[in-house]
């Protein structure tokens, strides 16, 4: 018996040792991105000054000590104007008192398929000031820019007048690799909350790093595809919220004992894959790698969709929750 039990010890570490050295000779690098700044939240917390400021603080006292490098994308028009005069520069300056970066996310997170060109980037100039202010304060600059639902243009016109629109603006498009549909389980998160039901928050956060193994499970091997069997630097896309104030520790715990190291944007961005073209033209908002996979003109494999119940439970009033997640 102890001979089997020291047996089974030696080979736990060395299954252990060998996830490391496979981790290791990937050189896994994955760039953290929250999109919806200040905060998903209601309209009534975000005009609040004391509000904006207690959801700001928080969040980032979460992310200070994890070291994420992580970067933040502002609608800035989310926040009623009498608050954004007076307290939005003092949140987005907690971000970068952290180590943070800020990026534009258009001022109302519009939908690019409802309005011209044009508007859209007005839209887009709506959103900069005090991100720009007070990165400029900082002798920094505002260049980086992630589309609202990821989507660049349905049409080759419109994508081409955006991208080019946005180019002669100085901005650099973040793209992104790793999309786990966080923000369907914090609607539902979200619901459970408003319920008061703190076992179903729990059911829900823990659905939710669940889903993020199995897609990194997916993504790993897809993104390698692409890159003649190395795993490139990731972008993983998340957002400013309740669910990840919560859950966001688990997942960069995840995502380090699989041997990721949290870069910058710009490092990441620095991996060959991310000079690829792409030709991608769609009204749908989809990761780089189908992008990519799509322009080399090989079928774009979908990745895993979140459980049955969080789905359903997206869709539905918070009211019928409960009885969603009981469903078997």
């Amino acid at each position: 018996m102890r001979i089997s039990a020291a047996l089974s010890a030696l080979v736990a570490l060395a299954l252990a040792l060998g996830l490391a050295r496979a981790a290791d000779a990937q050189d896994r690098r994955v760039a953290v991105t929250f999109d919806d700044l200040p905060y998903q939240a209601a309209d009534a917390a975000l005009c609040d000054p004391a509000s904006l400021m207690r959801l700001t603080t928080d969040f980032v006292e979460m992310l200070r000590p994890l070291d994420t490098h992580a970067t933040a994308f502002v609608n800035e028009g989310r926040v009623c104007a009498p608050t954004r005069a007076s307290t939005l520069a003092r949140a987005l300056d907690l971000w970068l008192d952290a180590g943070l970066d800020l990026g534009n996310h258009t001022a109302d997170h519009v939908n690019i398929h409802d309005i011209a060109a044009d508007a859209y980037l007005a839209n887009v100039d709506a959103g900069a000031p005090v991100a720009r202010s007070v990165l400029e304060a900082r002798g920094r600059r505002l260049h980086w820019f992630r589309h609202p639902f990821l989507f660049t243009g349905e049409t080759p016109e419109k994508h081409d007048a955006i991208a080019a629109g946005l180019a002669a603006r100085g901005y650099d498009v973040a793209p992104v690799t790793i999309d786990n549909n966080d923000w369907m389980f914090a609607d539902v998160y979200r619901k459970a909350e408003t319920l008061g039901d703190a076992d179903l928050m729990r059911r829900i956060g823990e659905a939710y790093v669940a889903h993020m193994t199995t897609v990194l499970d997916f993504f790993e091997p897809y993104s390698a595809e692409l890159a003649d069997g190395r795993e490139p630097a990731q972008v993983l896309l998340l957002h400013a919220n309740s669910l990840n104030q919560a859950f966001y520790p688990r997942i960069h715990a995840l995502y380090l004992a699989r041997g990721y190291r949290f870069v910058t944007l710009d490092e990441a961005l620095a991996d060959p894959i991310y000079a690829r073209p792409d030709a991608y033209v769609r009204a749908n908002g989809i990761s780089w790698l189908h992008r990519w996979t799509h322009t080399e003109g090989r079928p774009i494999r979908w990745e895993p969709a979140p459980p049955a119940w969080i789905v359903a439970a997206n869709k539905a009033p918070a009211a019928d929750l409960a009885a969603i997640a009981a469903a078997p």
